[in-house]
């Protein structure tokens, strides 16, 4: 984002490996010659798909997000077809595009209630809210929720994913902020794995979280009402071109963090979670979102261009 010495020297590496890259993928795919390539973009993939439309492989990318990241936008100009997950998304030459929506794992609508219920030890006498922090900037939500906490608690239970890294420190910062009685209402994890997700889904009536398209898609596909803060120091601004089209389909709220205040997050959860007419609208709207049978789409448009 900044230059500086550091980074400038970082570029240059980066150019280097993708130039060692080139020439590994040209020997690798003349071994392998594959009948086609599919790729998700990335700094790694561009080195393949090129030595690949040297060979004249046909190549097939696929974008996540709302915005097609560097690797995608350079590669679509010579590649077959350009999947996308947002309809929004632009794509140069257009004709390339296909909307097809975002792959999802499946195993996240098995949650069981009763089993999160247990699992988590909640009490259950209030709204449950799941907030996820994501792989990056889960720091700046904690603060948020950690300056309101005992406002929150007072209201809500909380299943909090406070990331890997900050899991020890929140337990010490919380066993000290959190008045005694609401102790029983706050559930902080590092990291929620498959099962855990997939319950913690299942419980919940609200979801906190970031704009990236896999938590979007995770959201929606489980039906659940949602407030998304998107990133900002997202590649591109993506996460908030994410979230203000999902919030265009009805399927969550958007805060921007230039008002994502503690308070502001209280009132506007605390208005969300009166309103049954307003959550049910919101969960219909999320599902209606999902993916639906992405991988078969995508499977069927690449054997019907390489047949």
């Amino acid at each position: 984002r900044y230059l500086t010495f550091s980074s400038i020297f970082l570029n240059f590496l980066d150019l280097f490996k993708i130039f060692l890259g080139f020439f590994q993928s040209l020997f690798l795919l003349f071994f392998i010659w594959p009948k086609f390539i599919f790729s998700k973009g990335g700094f790694g993939a561009f080195p393949v798909c090129l030595a690949g439309k040297i060979y004249g492989r046909k190549i097939f990318l696929h974008e996540s997000d709302s915005v097609l990241g560097l690797t995608n936008k350079i590669l679509a100009k010579f590649s077959k077809l350009v999947f996308v997950s947002f309809e929004e998304t632009k794509v140069i030459p257009p004709s390339k595009k296909v909307f097809v929506g975002n792959i999802v794992r499946k195993e996240i609508l098995e949650g069981n209630k009763e089993r999160a219920k247990n699992k988590f030890s909640l009490v259950g006498d209030k709204k449950i809210i799941l907030i996820l922090g994501g792989s990056q900037g889960a720091q700046r939500i904690n603060e948020r929720i950690f300056e309101s906490i005992n406002l929150f608690l007072e209201n809500f239970e909380l299943l909090h994913q406070v990331g890997p890294k900050n899991i020890a420190q929140v337990k010490a910062l919380t066993e000290f902020l959190i008045k005694p009685e609401l102790k029983k209402y706050y559930h902080p994890f590092g990291f929620l794995e498959e099962e855990d997700l997939a319950d913690a889904f299942s419980v919940c009536d609200l979801v906190i979280s970031r704009a990236g398209a896999g938590a979007i898609f995770e959201i929606a596909l489980v039906g659940k009402p949602s407030i998304l803060i998107p990133l900002k120091e997202s590649a591109q601004n993506h996460q908030l071109y994410n979230a203000y089209s999902f919030a265009k389909k009805g399927g969550c709220i958007v805060i921007e963090e230039e008002n994502f205040t503690s308070r502001f997050l209280f009132e506007m959860v605390k208005s969300l979670l009166s309103d049954e007419k307003k959550l049910k609208e919101m969960g219909e709207a999320a599902k209606n979102f999902a993916s639906k049978n992405t991988l078969e789409l995508i499977l069927k448009e690449i054997f019907r261009s390489i047949i």
